[in-house]
């Protein structure tokens, strides 16, 4: 009998273990919208903070909540402007920029093309007198460098080739400087984001890996056929300038024009999927 007890005391232990387990996962990625993610991140109250551990661009990941929702947030500082920048790989870049500012254009960018299921939000907030930009947390089991570190293969290469395909149009238009794969991060289910581009947005016209425009989601493509720049203007109003909002569009243009070529050479079914 006592037996018999202990086993249903035993079984009751683990069952509400597997349940609060299901909870904090359940709060962890609380069912938002991207507006009320938006308004979250803008004003729910910083009640835990410490440096990340990855990254050179003094980021923190701040734990806010709102009485309601507990959810983490990454936190970007830097705007940093130079004449000139020796890089890690030996180059100079002139006119050298890394903002904060990038993230939450690259973000409104991402909204107008369609690619905002790929890019986490990002918003402006002031944290400890620094203003920057502020990202919802992901949920990430590993980054690309890891990934390739640990030579782990994707379950489903056609899905995941799929999602890279869209990462790389995304990287020529927005020309990043450093688009390193711990930028790339890969979820439970094999989701990927792309994030950090305070070194994006750069002033060239054409595309820096023209080789990368091999094949393109259908709707992507229409979104980038149908960007207008005075949208760009507006919803990118004072983290681009008009000059980088101009290389932006003429970047789309040669993307377009690539993808067009691709469709007559090889007939779209092999380039749009």
């Amino acid at each position: 009998m006592n037996l018999l007890y202990l086993r249903r005391r035993l079984f009751l232990a683990v069952a509400a273990c597997l349940v609060c387990g299901l909870f904090a996962v359940a709060g962890d990625e609380p069912n938002l919208t991207k507006e009320q993610i938006k308004q979250f991140l803008v004003t729910a109250k910083v009640v835990k903070s410490h440096e990340s551990k990855k990254g050179v661009t003094n980021t923190s990941r701040l734990t806010l909540s709102d009485g309601t929702v507990t959810h983490d947030a990454s936190f970007q500082p830097i705007d940093e402007h130079k004449h000139e920048m020796k890089l890690a790989n030996g180059a100079v870049e002139l006119n050298f920029v890394d903002s904060y500012k990038y993230n939450i254009a690259a973000y409104a960018l991402a909204e107008l093309v369609g690619m905002d299921d790929m890019v986490p939000v990002y918003v402006e907030r002031k944290w400890e007198g620094k203003v920057g930009s502020l990202s919802w947390w992901l949920p990430v089991k590993m980054d690309e460098a890891d990934r390739v570190k640990q030579k782990i293969s994707v379950p489903n290469p056609e899905a995941w080739n799929n999602q890279m395909y869209r990462i790389r149009v995304f990287d020529q238009l927005i020309s990043d400087a450093d688009p390193n794969l711990t930028n790339v991060l890969i979820g439970e289910n094999w989701q990927i984001w792309r994030i950090d581009f305070s070194r994006a947005f750069r002033l060239n016209k054409e595309p820096k890996d023209p080789k990368d425009l091999t094949r393109c989601d259908r709707q992507l493509l229409q979104k980038l056929k149908a960007l207008d720049a005075n949208t760009l203007t507006e919803r990118t109003k004072g983290y681009l300038d008009k000059d980088e909002v101009k290389a932006v569009m003429m970047r789309r243009e040669k993307i377009v024009a690539q993808f067009q070529k691709l469709i007559a050479e090889k007939g779209e079914n092999e380039v749009l999927y």
